[in-house]
């Protein structure tokens, strides 16, 4: 599995009090191979029910994962976005985010009263991101009908938090821990 080998390899530096990888999949350092994206939208599309209207990703690491499975699955993509358009035309809905990344305002549009949506993310850390989207869909009238990341840090417990907080349940393909010295690959779905 190439995945894997992007994650054994990665580089790992501190991000606030966390630690996080640096890597081809996630950050594009090195270049993303066509071959390991394609894997792991395969993955996710294998994992995943995608009989939804729309699939919803933000726009930092995991656009490029999800678009990739909205080819795949002929499924409409909206990204939430870190700054408005206040269009007034496409149900923008704006949601406080706290991630292990980001803190500050979210930006969704595109999601229509009545949508059935699936979330496409590449990692899931502290949950933060995903409980933001899924308050987005809810408040924009849709429903969550499906949440997949590729990488769970198991660490930071997010997939926990995001079922106790929102009672979504937050399938991933393979759990890692990262600590100062590396990482280190758990399991495989």
């Amino acid at each position: 599995m190439l995945l894997k080998d992007v994650y054994t390899s990665a580089k790992v530096v501190r991000s606030g009090s966390h630690f996080t990888t640096v890597n081809e999949f996630t950050d594009q350092l090195p270049a993303l191979r066509p071959k390991v994206l394609w894997e792991a939208a395969l993955a996710v599309v294998k994992a995943g029910n995608f009989t939804v209207d729309k699939i919803v990703t933000e726009e930092d690491k995991g656009a490029p994962l999800a678009t990739l499975v909205s080819v795949m699955t002929n499924t409409p993509l909206a990204i939430a976005r870190w700054y408005p358009y206040s269009l007034g035309t496409h149900n923008e809905v704006k949601v406080k985010i706290d991630s292990e990344y980001f803190r500050g305002d979210l930006y969704l549009n595109g999601v229509l009263p009545g949508d059935t949506v699936a979330i496409i993310d590449d990692t899931i850390s502290t949950g933060g991101a995903l409980i933001a989207l899924i308050k987005a869909i809810r408040e924009a009238g849709g429903t969550v009908g499906e949440v997949v990341c590729v990488v769970e840090k198991v660490e930071s417990r997010g997939v926990e938090r995001v079922l106790n907080e929102t009672g979504i349940v937050v399938k991933t393909i393979m759990k890692i821990s990262v600590a100062e010295a590396g990482v280190e690959v758990l399991a495989n779905e």
